[in-house]
């Protein structure tokens, strides 16, 4: 395994033999022409008729934690590993179709992320089928290249992620609504056999600025999913905020009598110039059969970050494809403030207090509690790295654990080194 020190040095010079500006072949027999920029590598065809586009992300974390908790076990499996390893590509076939596909090589269960067909023929309309993101929290719909820690927030523990389905999606001028009918991840046997979800999502700005840079942003999310009766266990868990734990710090255990699962998400952000306050709450209630009463779990955080030397992170209404809508971007590096080109590159801090709380009648799953303080460093475009410590607080701890329902405390210092196009 390379280390930090070698990884930092083959991540500058890839970034620096990235040209300020596309580098084009010749024109190949049809007209196409080949070119390679900070994007990736791009196929064009004459008269828009087809572009295809392929890029990539690397993520590489590396750490140290302890956990004040006689017989929890190893802390990290390793104290170093592949967050991410994708290669995605984008096929856009004239201006109304998109295809896109993303694939994990460190994820050998759910390999498969994006696989999708759009259709935007319709103005400020995309409609999507495919595995894709259910549209439910800005955290997750952010794109883990753009979050601001390493991980997202325990919350996150309540958000579907990714499934196969069919959504439709629109957009005003500071306003967004996507509406969603789900089955299960295309990597599972089985698309249908979780159950069925409809997930919705709106939300507004009542104030947006013509760049983007500044805006207030108001979400409402909402998504009912319908589990089978097949006598399937639903378990909901996270560990600490850190991909290199190896154990969960709260989890309810298997619920073996889930009919269904509800959500509903309330989601905030203000962003002025370099500075950004978020938050979301999420609520979650756990149907039974049987006539047992129902469970309910909630789970959130409040966040703030400000970059030192940078203008903001723009405010993207609408997606290229699928139901990313309403988020916030990445951060750029200008020309003069890249590493390779002299500057120092563009510098962001981070502070986030998350909760979850997965106890409720006979479910003993752990209250936990993390607070997050981060630095970011972008010596160069395509390139990122992330230090971050976590405080975790879990008490009471979870039945699963044994440890008799006291507490646990831990401390982590993560990092992540990033490289994206």
């Amino acid at each position: 395994m390379p280390s930090t020190r070698s990884w930092l040095s083959a991540a500058l010079l890839v970034s620096a033999s990235l040209p300020a500006a596309a580098v084009e072949g010749m024109p190949g027999p049809f007209g196409e022409r080949l070119s390679i920029d900070e994007k990736g590598i791009t196929l064009k065809f004459p008269d828009d008729a087809a572009t295809l586009r392929i890029g990539g992300r690397l993520q590489l974390d590396f750490g140290t934690g302890r956990v004040q908790q006689r017989g929890f076990g190893t802390v990290f499996d390793t104290p170093i590993a592949v967050r991410r390893s994708w290669i995605e590509s984008t096929l856009t076939l004239g201006k109304e179709l998109e295809l896109a596909f993303q694939y994990d090589f460190a994820e050998p269960n759910r390999p498969i992320n994006d696989a999708v067909v759009a259709y935007k023929g319709f103005k400020d309309v995309i409609i999507a089928l495919g595995n894709m993101k259910e549209p439910f929290s800005l955290d997750q719909l952010i794109s883990d290249n753009n979050t601001l820690f390493t991980e997202r927030s325990l919350a996150d523990a309540f958000a579907p992620a990714r499934n196969f389905g069919f959504a439709v999606g629109t957009h005003g001028k500071n306003w967004t609504a996507v509406t969603s009918v789900f089955g299960g991840n295309i990597n599972n046997a089985g698309i249908g056999a979780q159950g069925v979800a409809s997930t919705i999502r709106v939300t507004y700005a009542p104030y947006l600025s013509d760049d983007g840079y500044d805006v207030l942003h108001v979400g409402l999310a909402g998504s009912y999913r319908s589990l089978p009766d097949d006598g399937s266990a639903l378990t909901l868990s996270s560990r600490s905020e850190a991909f290199l734990f190896a154990r969960q710090f709260v989890n309810t255990g298997s619920i073996r009598d889930a009919a269904s699962i509800g959500r509903v998400g309330l989601e905030a952000a203000w962003q002025i110039g370099p500075f950004r306050l978020q938050a979301e709450y999420i609520l979650t209630e756990i149907g039974r059969s049987g006539g047992a009463p129902s469970l309910s779990f909630q789970g959130g955080y409040i966040q703030a970050g400000l970059l030192l030397n940078g203008k903001g992170r723009r405010y993207v209404l609408a997606p290229n494809y699928a139901t990313e809508y309403a988020v916030f971007g990445g951060v750029q590096v200008e020309e003069a403030q890249r590493v390779s080109r002299g500057g120092t590159g563009v510098f962001e801090l981070g502070l986030r207090y998350s909760a979850i709380d997965l106890q409720d009648r006979a479910i003993r799953g752990g209250i936990e509690q993390d607070f997050t303080a981060g630095i970011n460093w972008y010596p160069d475009r395509n390139i990122r790295f992330v230090f971050d410590y976590v405080r975790s607080h879990t008490s009471p701890s979870p039945a699963s654990l044994n440890f008799n329902r006291r507490t646990i405390d831990a401390d982590a210092f993560i990092g992540r080194a990033q490289l994206y196009w």
